[in-house]
């Protein structure tokens, strides 16, 4: 696997002068030339990454469904996440590329909850589709860190991480107009969301895979784990593993109220592999063990 441990390479296999500033980059894609290299192939970033498409032909595929939000995609990638690129194939357009490595970040604030925004963990499918005012926000912030990045002082850092911040707290507004504005899709995936829980502890699933997870759920959608929490969240107020503990407990409590299975029989037919962990949770989300909700239910 190759990796690409620096701006300075970043901006080499584009054919891009040296950049201004060592941590932190505005990429203009009409200006850059991506050259086939073996590198493209299957590669590692060690920098955060936010592209910004302009002028897209024709409609966005989101999944099955085209959408009409065809001004601007913005996606995001973080350190050490796999990428490769068809560049034989590729029609870049134009756009921009806002690149900046983590120690950049570091003794600023940002730093410590970067991980709050999720969709840099997010699968390229599930980029940010921009209305022409959002795509204008955007560009506005962008560039102004390029001009920051041409006279750097000691202010430099602390002005460019307060645009970076704006930027990023923008697309969480913008993701979530995104899950709303998609409703009647969503409503889908929600249904289809229902339907997996309920299938994996009707049938025999439970008894093949285990305890359910996050991912195989997130897997069977076709989403990432990180946008199927943040979509959950937006419309049900919950994450994804709060849902399935939600469905958890409410199997435990039927099989509880009226059955006769001991609470390790009903903890190993959940796909708990000790009973312990079920009573655990059990009583963290109803103040009760098992044991005490079959008594006072009975």
């Amino acid at each position: 696997m190759n990796s690409i441990k620096s701006i300075s390479a970043f901006h080499r296999l584009l054919s891009l002068p040296e950049p201004r500033h060592p941590l932190v980059s505005v990429i203009n894609l009409a200006e850059s030339k991506f050259f086939e290299d073996e590198v493209w192939k299957g590669f590692v970033n060690l920098f955060y990454c936010v592209a910004l498409k302009r002028e897209a032909k024709g409609k966005i595929k989101y999944g099955q469904q085209h959408y009409d939000y065809d001004k601007g995609v913005l996606s995001f990638t973080a350190p050490k996440q796999v990428q490769s690129l068809d560049v034989a194939n590729m029609e870049c357009g134009s756009g921009y590329l806002l690149i900046f490595h983590p120690d950049f970040l570091l003794n600023h604030s940002l730093a410590s909850y970067m991980h709050r925004y999720g969709f840099f963990s997010y699968s390229v499918n599930e980029a940010l589709h921009l209305s022409a005012e959002e795509e204008e926000d955007l560009i506005t912030i962008l560039d102004k860190i390029h001009k920051e990045c041409l006279h750097i002082d000691k202010h430099t850092q602390e002005i460019i991480l307060s645009q970076i911040e704006l930027l990023l707290n923008y697309s969480n507004r913008f993701y979530e107009r995104q899950f709303i504005t998609r409703k009647h899709n969503n409503s889908q995936l929600l249904a289809k969301f229902e339907q997996l829980l309920e299938e994996y502890f009707d049938t025999d699933i439970v008894a093949r895979q285990g305890l359910l997870t996050v991912q195989y759920i997130a897997e069977r959608m076709n989403l990432s784990p990180n946008y199927l929490s943040d979509l959950l969240r937006v419309h049900t107020g919950q994450n994804t593993q709060q849902h399935i503990h939600e469905k958890l407990i409410e199997k435990a409590k039927e099989k509880l109220s009226t059955t006769g299975l001991s609470v390790s029989e009903i903890a190993y037919g959940l796909g708990f592999e000790h009973a312990q962990s079920f009573s655990t949770l059990f009583k963290k989300k109803t103040n009760l063990s098992p044991l005490a909700f079959r008594q006072a239910f009975n």
